[in-house]
This record gives structure tokens, sequence and C-alpha cells, in this order.
């Protein structure tokens, strides 16, 4: 009999158990299709659409409007604005109002036992009703409570703050990610159909170098080799054509197009090199003052020292101050309302013990803040000055493309006419239009890295984009914005290779004495 009662409990339980089990279906291909269907449509959902050639500030303007990291931080300022203002009510008093209701199927009668003689003293008699119902209304304060949340609050205030400075770094990375891919995009619009014409003819070349190969006509050495060179030169510019058909999916993923397209860029009138306005040491002046990563450390700095003052109320004792309304419906009060009202201090004697270690560990979490913070100071200088030192740098190295492409397009004119001359093979002006070509796109290259480079120094400089208030966030605004906000004319860097003015310098040509006169 007890194993059937175990056997019938242990199958209970393992009933009970199996009814308790949650189980739910997995994800439909359906519901999978609708989840891609409306994310599609949200990850574009009111953007203007691209009617014109993009300019650069248009092309900033977009990054910063509908990029979706960008919209990640700004949603994550606003969580961090509202989590302030709701730790700000903490300090408020606590207004607490309540109501209840009880039922007895007795009444709560009671007697009284003499202490000496233990004899009932009174008949049993009740002061309650069976059923009554009671309501309350209390107002209560704990000042020491309000001294921490209020430095909450102030702590929650500063990390809004903190939230801001990291979008501000966001801005300026997606800046200057726009600014790289915006001239590397133009770049290969501009050699856009450059390269099909030389790869058909480098494609012809190699069919007929085959022909000649199965005819035997040449040296089976020679011909090899000669279709070596052309598979190179085949190999070299399809590189670099598929890295030209990059560039504007890049620039388009960071405006938030789709992808796929098309869109044209404004082609500016020249190719000027933007100067720097400020010396070397205004520049660590600057990068010291707005670095949104050093504005993010002295607000670490202060949420420290502010936990330093915590530590210091949380060892001083509490007063609470309440008041409140209460009602009883008890018909056998005298009064039924009445208002009460009280004060009490509690001390918590045991955090005198913790309270210095938590003091210790207040203080020494602030000097750490700020070795950090001097740290951080010392990396950002070393920015600026590697900035600086890489602008330069591809400065020169964009003089040095100009003057090799002017270069190569010569020897590529005087080979050309040499071809056609007889005097020199068909693989020589192939590889020289090809050798011309690459030099041409590695100066838009390298005119992509100077604008890098000058996006560098901006960002190691903490400089922003768009003024502290925009009148409207429209595009065209915004746009117009960003371009005063970056059109600084600074003197344009000196050439660090200037061309030799060439003068002359071949002996003049001596007079010629006159003849005798018996040779005249």
């Amino acid at each position: 009999m007890r194993k059937t009662t175990s056997y019938a409990v242990i199958a209970s339980l393992f009933l009970f158990s199996t009814g308790c089990a949650v189980h739910t279906k997995p994800l439909s291909t359906s519901e999978l299709m609708s989840r891609v269907a409306a994310d599609r449509l949200a990850m574009y959902d009111g953007q203007e659409a691209v009617q014109a050639p993009v300019t650069l500030e248009e092309a900033m303007a977009r990054a910063l409007k509908y990029n979706l990291d960008h919209r990640i931080k700004i949603m994550e300022d606003a969580l961090a604005l509202r989590q302030g203002d709701a730790m700000s009510y903490d300090m408020l008093p606590h207004l607490v109002a309540s109501a209840g209701y009880s039922q007895r199927d007795s009444y709560n009668a009671s007697s009284s036992i003499n202490y000496k003689t233990h004899e009932q003293s009174l008949v049993p008699s009740y002061s309650s009703d069976r059923d009554h119902f009671t309501t309350d209304l209390t107002l209560s304060w704990n000042i020491l409570d309000f001294g921490v949340s209020y430095l909450q609050a102030k702590q929650q205030a500063d990390r809004a703050h903190i939230m801001n400075e990291r979008r501000r770094k966001v801005v300026h990375t997606i800046i200057q990610q726009v600014r790289q891919a915006y001239w590397q995009a133009l770049g290969a619009q501009q050699m856009e159909g450059r390269f099909e014409p030389l790869l058909a003819e480098v494609r012809k070349t190699l069919n007929d170098i085959e022909c000649v190969e199965g005819e035997k006509l040449r040296p089976p050495l020679e011909t090899l080799n000669y279709r070596k060179t052309l598979l190179e030169i085949l190999k070299q510019l399809e590189t670099f054509r598929d890295e030209l058909q990059q560039a504007k999916p890049r620039l388009a993923a960071l405006m938030n197009l789709p992808p796929g397209q098309p869109f044209n860029l404004v082609v500016p009138p020249g190719m000027d090199v933007p100067g720097l306005c400020d010396n070397l040491s205004a520049m660590e002046e600057k990068a010291l003052l707005q670095r949104p990563e050093l504005v993010e450390a002295d607000y670490n700095e202060r949420i420290s020292a502010t936990d330093v003052r915590k530590s210091i109320l949380r060892m001083l004792p509490g007063i609470e101050v309440n008041f409140g309304g209460n009602y009883d419906s008890n018909s056998l009060l005298v009064n039924n309302s009445w208002v009460e009202g009280g004060a009490r201090m509690t001390w918590n004697l045991l955090s005198l013990l913790s309270g210095p270690s938590q003091y210790k560990l207040a203080k020494g979490q602030a000097e750490l803040v700020k070795a950090q913070r001097m740290a951080l100071s010392m990396a950002i200088l070393t920015q600026v000055h590697i900035a600086y030192q890489n602008y330069q740098t591809q400065v020169r190295q964009y003089e040095l493309a100009g003057e090799l492409r002017d270069v190569e397009k010569k020897i590529y004119e005087q080979t050309r006419n040499a071809a056609a001359s007889g005097s020199q093979s068909r693989i020589n002006e192939i590889r020289s239009a090809t050798s011309t070509l690459m030099a041409e796109y590695r100066n838009y290259q390298n005119y992509a890295a100077v604008q890098n480079a000058y996006g560098q120094v901006n960002a190691s400089l903490g400089q922003d984009p768009l003024p502290e208030t925009v009148g409207s966030h429209e595009l065209s605004q915004l746009s117009l914005a960003i371009r005063n906000q970056l059109d600084t004319k600074c003197p344009a860097p000196e050439k660090f290779y200037q061309r030799a003015v060439c003068r002359s310098s071949a002996p003049a040509t001596p007079a010629v004495p006159p003849l005798p006169a018996g040779l005249r």
C-alpha cells in the first residue's frame, strides 16, 4: 500500500512538472520573410531621394541624418536623458495611498486576567466590528535618501552628457569616413569606362598571341614571355577595376542608400589641397579643449567625486518625517478618521565600520580616473602630431603622384608614336598605356588620401562639422550648415617639390676668326 502511494505521488509530481514545461513554436519562413520585408522598408523609410549629383556636404548631411549607427547613438543619448529625468523623481517624498478590508466569522473578543490573582478581571468584550475597511494617505520623506538621490540624479545628468560626447565621436568618425569615401568614389567616377577599352585591347592581343603560338610562327619562349606580360597586365587592370567598382557602394552605405542605387557625384573645378589654419601648438590646445574623449573623462572625474560625497552621506544618520490621514469604518471607534505625524531617526551603526573602506574606495576610483585622463591627454597629443605628420606625408605623396602621372603621359605619347611608326612593339604601347592609366588612378587615390589625412587632423582636434544649433533638420539646411562650418579659407601648404627653372647653360659660341687671304 505504501509503495502504491509512493508511486502515485511520484507520478503526480512528474505529471505536474511536465505540465509546467513551456514550449514555443519555431519561427516560420513566412514570419521571417515578413520581418525581412518590414526591415527593408524601415531602413530606408523617410529618406529624400537622390535627384541630382551629390556634393560632399550633401553626402555628409545624408550620413548624419540617415546613417543607422548615428541613429543608434542619438537614441542612446535620448534614453540617457530620459533616465536622468526619471531619477530626478527619486528626490521627491513618498506619498503612499493604501486601502484594506478585513472580515472574520466571529468577533475579535477578549478578556483580561489579573496579574496577581490570575483571575479573570473583565468579562469578554470586543472593540471592532467583524468586518471593516481602512484607508490612509501617508507622506514620508527621508532626508538622507533625498541627499543620496540628489547626488545620483547629478551623476545621471553627467552620464547624459557623456552619451552626447560619444555621439560627437561617432559624428567625427562618420564625417571622416564620408570624406575619404567621397573622394575615392569621385576618382572611380572619373575613371569609369577608362579600363574597359584597354582590357578589350589586352584580351584581343592575347588571342592573337595564342594564335601565333599555335601556328608556331615565333619561338615558344618568346611567345610565352609575351603571354606572361599580357596576363600580368590583365590581372593588374582587373584588380584596379574591381577596386573602382567598390568605391561607390562604400559611400552609398555611409549615406544609407539602398545597395545598387545609381548616383553621381559633383565634379569639383579643381583638386586643391586643403590647408591647415593653425600651427602645431595651437592644434594641441584645441585638441585638449575639444576632444570628446577628454570631455567624457572630465565628466567621469566629476562622477567619481560625487561617489566620494555619497560614501560620506551613507555614514550619517537618516531622519524620516511622515505625515498622513487615516480612516477606519469600525463603528465602535469614537473617531473614525484622524491625522497623525511623526519623525524618526535611524542610524546604521555598521556603516561606521564599512564607511571608511567605501570612502577610500571612492577616493581611489577618483584618483584612477584622473590618472586615466592624464594618460588620455598624452595619447591625444600624440594623435595630433601623428595626424599632422601624416597630412604632410600625404601632401608630398600627392605631389609626387601628379609628377609621375605627367611623366607617364609623356612616355605614353612617345611610345604610341613609336609604335605607330613601327619602331616599337605593340606590347610596349599596351604596357605604357596601362602605366599611364594606373598613374592617373593613383593620383586620385593619393588625393583621397590627402583628404582623409585632412579629416584625421580635424578629428584629432575634435572639431564639429555642425554648429551648436541648426535651424532645421532638412537635408538642404544640414548641407548648408556643414558647408559653412567646413568652408574655412586656410592657406594651401607650400609645395614640397618646386619645379626647377631651367636656364641655358651652353657656352657662348666663340667668334670665328677670318680666313687668311690666300685661302679665301
